[in-house]
């Protein structure tokens, strides 16, 4: 349809980041690695409860380069247009009396927090620039994305022991002491052990990943990112842990993943409305993501949508972390034929939803979303992706690396975005 502008593909981006890191520090980066936003089909807010998730990668990505380099000083710099100023940070690698400290800029902290959590040593200084096309502030892991390449990045500079649960462990760690973002390990995890054609549904607690079969032609996950992000996130996500863990702790439980219904209407006088009401969402999704796993295992896509919607209800009237703008994105999708269902995905108070639709209903719901959406809504047309992987290693040439990833790319994945 008139308006399709593809989203920058992973050859664009390095394409980019490597002209970049020669005009600022000379010379070929040695090392080339990426790593994939996510969106969260249905789950929310369970991962911090150790529950069920079901998201998949991205073909939205995190690319960064970079080379190691002498002494004890590391030079980072982003060209991601979103990201606060300064768009450059010098820090000298962590040592035990002096680790590495949150600070000004946002962005930084992310990489100071990867840096701090390497499970190697020793770790060489060393110089990089990042480029991503995964949208700030839309909920769709920008922050995990950043994160799980720095540690990719760093894997080729000094390996550690190739575990994957670990790096993503590592990378949620950083997210807790220097973004100050008591997160789940949801995004990480799928960042890191995203598997093209599948959605992986997460046991929150065990840790183990089941793959889901997503690769049906006739279907198209449709993001809308409303571009709309209000402040309240941060605040509103830590009060919202620390209620499910009140919670919890009234029923006599380590986490709400233990808890049934049941449980909760018995302790039900024990509880302030709002206590009460974090946790019936939170048990309740839970088993709706058990149950949409198995609906999309069998193919029974208006089951899914139909569980999708319920999820983003809960999420507006009993989790509330909706938002206005979210809510009608969620009502224009559903007014189309071919809709099987939409819901916010990711923290909420803005950023984007998800929506599972046939794929031939795509241009006219874009259409639809378009006509009854104020804002200025961006589209991305996706299917489940490959999780962190290198493009370049240290003595590979660079020419056939980039390539070989431009083959694979688009070979692979389908993406476009659609400006209005």
């Amino acid at each position: 349809m008139a308006g399709d502008e593809s989203v920058a593909d992973v050859a664009a981006l390095l394409a980019a980041a490597r002209r970049v890191y020669k005009q600022s520090y000379g010379g070929e980066a040695q090392v080339a690695v990426c790593a994939p936003g996510r969106v969260n089909l249905i789950g929310e807010h369970t991962d911090y409860n150790q529950g069920l998730v079901l998201p998949m990668a991205l073909p939205l990505v995190t690319v960064i380069v970079g080379s190691s380099t002498t002494g004890q000083s590391c030079s980072v710099e982003t060209i991601t247009e979103s990201a606060d100023e300064p768009r450059r940070v010098d820090f000298d690698l962590p040592t035990e009396s002096s680790p590495l400290t949150r600070g000004q800029p946002a962005w930084a902290n992310y990489v100071k927090g990867v840096v701090q959590h390497y499970r190697a040593q020793p770790l060489p200084a060393f110089k990089a620039v990042i480029s991503s096309s995964v949208p700030l502030g839309g909920g769709l892991s920008s922050s995990a994305s950043l994160e799980v390449a720095m540690y990719t990045f760093l894997q080729q500079l000094c390996p550690d022991d190739g575990d994957k649960v670990a790096k993503a462990v590592a990378c949620q760690q950083a997210e807790h002491t220097h973004a100050r973002v008591p997160c789940g390990i949801m995004d990480q995890f799928v960042s890191v052990l995203g598997k093209e054609g599948h959605a992986l549904l997460i046991d929150c607690r065990s840790l183990e990943a089941t793959p889901v079969p997503l690769a049906d032609p006739n279907l198209v996950i449709l993001i809308t990112n409303s571009n709309v992000r209000h402040s309240l996130t941060g605040s509103e996500y830590s009060s919202r842990r620390k209620q499910c863990e009140n919670a919890a702790a009234i029923l006599g439980k380590s986490s709400l993943r233990d808890a049934t219904m049941q449980d909760l209407e018995n302790a039900k006088d024990r509880l302030d409305s709002v206590t009460y009401q974090r946790a019936q969402h939170v048990i309740e999704e839970i088993e709706r993501t058990a149950q949409a796993a198995e609906a999309l295992k069998r193919g029974a896509y208006q089951e899914f949508g139909k569980l999708m919607v319920e999820s983003h209800n809960s999420l507006r009237d009993l989790y509330e972390v909706s938002c206005p703008e979210l809510d009608v994105l969620v009502a224009a999708a559903m007014e189309v034929g071919g809709v099987f269902g939409s819901r916010m995905t990711g923290g909420g108070f803005g950023g984007c939803t998800v929506t599972l639709l046939q794929a031939d209903a795509t241009d006219r719901t874009i259409k639809h979303i378009q006509e009854r959406y104020s804002g200025h809504p961006t589209f991305y047309r996706t299917t489940p992706s490959e999780g962190a992987r290198v493009i370049k290693k240290c003595r590979e040439s660079g020419p056939r690396s980039v390539n070989s990833e431009r083959r694979r790319w688009d070979n692979n994945v389908a993406s476009d975005q659609v400006a209005e």
